[in-house]
This record gives structure tokens, C-alpha cells and sequence, in this order.
């Protein structure tokens, strides 16, 4: 019997990955047929374009450099300023 599902997937170069939960069997044998659906070449739709419009204003100017004393409360570092 066959049984046929359609799956949304981008090709990054070696693979290709499902944009949704798959639910497949694990080491069985499938046929894929492949339909060009959106090719994505504008950086626009890059998921990664837009990162920065995440950032969050903390006033903490050192926190690049102190990110695991903030996260994890580990002592701080010693800076040049500080020898």
C-alpha cells in the first residue's frame, strides 16, 4: 500500500530539512519527489536577517565581557583596570 505525505523542506546545501515535525519511521527506505517551491535567495528571508531585532536594552556595559558572572553568578573577571 502506498501512502503518500507531503513535507515542506530547505535544502542547505547536503540536506535536506523538514520546516515541520516529521513523523516518519526511522530506518525505513522512502521516495522523495522534489517540487521547487520558493527558492530563497534574498537575504530578507533569511531567519538569521533579522536576529538584532531581538536585542534587549540593559544599560549593563559590560556584559559582553561579564555575560557568566551575570548568568551564573560567577565572580567577575579581572580586567586590565583592575591589576
Amino acid at each position: 500500500m502506498t501512502k503518500t505525505k507531503t513535507l515542506h523542506a530547505v535544502f542547505d546545501g547536503k540536506v535536506l530539512r523538514p520546516e515541520e515535525r516529521v513523523d516518519l519511521e526511522v530506518g525505513t527506505r522512502y521516495v522523495l519527489s522534489v517540487e521547487l517551491k520558493q527558492k530563497i535567495n534574498d537575504i530578507e528571508k533569511d531567519p538569521a536577517f533579522n536576529l538584532s531585532s531581538l536585542a534587549v536594552k540593559t544599560n549593563i556595559s559590560d556584559l559582553a565581557t561579564e555575560h557568566d558572572h551575570y548568568l551564573y553568578g560567577i565572580p567577575r573577571r579581572e580586567s586590565d583596570g583592575d591589576q
